[in-house]
């Protein structure tokens, strides 16, 4: 990559978040889940590099998903295909809470979790070259251009995303929010190593699983837009 592709996210990632914590009420269920299973599914963050073979027990491809919500999606394409390893990273507790009850009801060996910042986790606990795919669904838009610049989806953020995906790994975005959908398009075309699979957005993957957002947002009619990128 040329300098300017590699410029560190440094001061631009500490000051400017790309999420808010909502305080959502966990459901007793959901903290029972937390509490008890947490130690066993939850990897701490840490200033050290992720042995995913340690992790996982195995060599099988690692998909990031950045920002599962509730986690159904999650949950289904874990169960769907057992010889893909998931690791999740979210901020919302309630979520992972429920993801964790799933985990244990399922008996899933496949997914894990991080309870962190995910740009702070890829760029401290994430090798370089090592994720065959990140799945970014649904992210909060940030509608308000005052707001624009938390958007996971922009440079230099898709930078650190190129440079953690394995060469032939796949950045696949998904949102109901077509300014965002238009400006993640030209973001990412000016990525340097990621290329477009498609002449524009893509048509939807057959494995990708819907969201419960998304459900949401079929049943008020907004239009979905989808973005498909490998590195080369």
């Amino acid at each position: 990559m040329s300098s300017e592709h590699s410029e560190p996210l440094g001061d631009y990632r500490r000051e400017v978040k790309t999420y808010v914590l909502r305080i959502g009420r966990m459901t007793a269920a959901q903290e029972r889940a937390y509490m008890e299973l947490s130690p066993s599914w939850c990897i701490p963050f840490e200033h050290r590099l992720l042995n995913f073979v340690d992790v996982f027990g195995n060599t099988n491809p690692i998909v990031i998903e950045i920002g599962f919500g509730m986690g159904d999606a999650t949950i289904a394409m874990a169960q769907a295909n057992p010889d893909i390893n998931y690791l999740g990273i979210e901020v919302h507790r309630p979520g992972i809470g429920k993801v964790l009850s799933e985990i244990k009801r399922l008996g899933l060996k496949n997914l894990y979790i991080i309870e962190h910042d995910a740009l702070e986790v890829l760029e401290k606990m994430v090798g370089d070259n090592s994720v065959n795919g990140f799945h970014i669904f649904f992210p909060d838009p940030w509608p308000k251009k005052r707001h624009h610049k938390r958007r996971m989806i922009q440079r230099p953020r898709t930078n650190l995303l190129a440079q953690k995906l394995a060469p032939g790994g796949y950045l696949y975005f998904v949102t109901d929010w077509q300014e965002y959908a238009q400006f993640a398009l030209e973001e990412l075309t000016a990525t340097d190593r990621l290329k477009n699979q498609y002449d524009g957005f893509a048509e939807r993957q057959p494995w990708r699983f819907q969201t419960k957002f998304e459900r949401k947002g079929i049943s008020a009619d907004r239009q979905i837009a989808e973005l498909f990128f490998v590195k080369e």
